[in-house]
């Protein structure tokens, strides 16, 4: 269940190596991501360790027959790495969404997400998009899923665009408010209704 690299027009998404730490801890920089209570080693520090335990992850679910989750890199074959895609796992009250059931008291429920981030300067060129179709069509061929689902904040219009753009149907949350659920993305699987 290795998520192999996956190869397009003029993009890529390959595993992260050891090699990607600056590039990773940079994007994070960019987008506003890092711990701004932290120093830049300490940001640093943090990155390292996280970069540390996804390479571990690759092994490990891959030993226990588990879905590939985790980051990987999106390169540009002429810039080089331009950002992160990631498949993750989601755990919301999905069912309060319309097009899931719209149960209002509906509860928790696991779902195999995407995600995905961009450096600021690469943004606008179609990296996030073309990456997650990459990842998403081989979730769909190899795993089988039934469904893909992604969340972003209400604000997020360039998140929300990417959904559009890879054909997902774009559902607000109509209950409570949620961390993560603010505005969902439902990708189903080819040929599913």
């Amino acid at each position: 269940m290795r998520l192999p690299r996956l190869q397009g027009d003029g993009v890529a998404v390959r595993p992260l190596a050891a090699s990607d730490l600056q590039a990773c801890h940079d994007l994070y920089e960019e987008i506003g991501w890092s711990d701004p209570s932290l120093n830049a080693a300490e940001n640093l520090s943090l990155r390292r360790d996280w970069l540390d335990w996804t390479l571990r992850s690759y092994d490990q679910l891959a030993a226990l027959h588990q879905p590939p989750y985790g980051e990987r890199a999106i390169i540009d074959h002429d810039q080089g790495f331009v950002g992160l895609v990631g498949i993750v796992p989601r755990l919301e009250p999905f069912g309060r969404l319309p097009g899931l059931g719209g149960r209002p008291a509906a509860r928790r429920t696991p779902e195999v997400g995407l995600f995905w981030a961009v450096r600021p300067a690469c943004q606008g060129r179609g990296y996030a998009t073309a990456a997650a179709r990459l990842v998403s069509a081989w979730l769909f061929e190899t795993l089988g899923l039934a469904r893909i689902l992604a969340g972003t904040e209400a604000d997020n219009a360039a998140s929300i665009g990417v959904m559009r753009r890879l054909g997902m149907r774009i559902e607000p949350n109509p209950g409570p408010p949620s961390p993560g659920l603010d505005v969902t993305g439902i990708l189903e699987a080819p040929g599913e209704p």
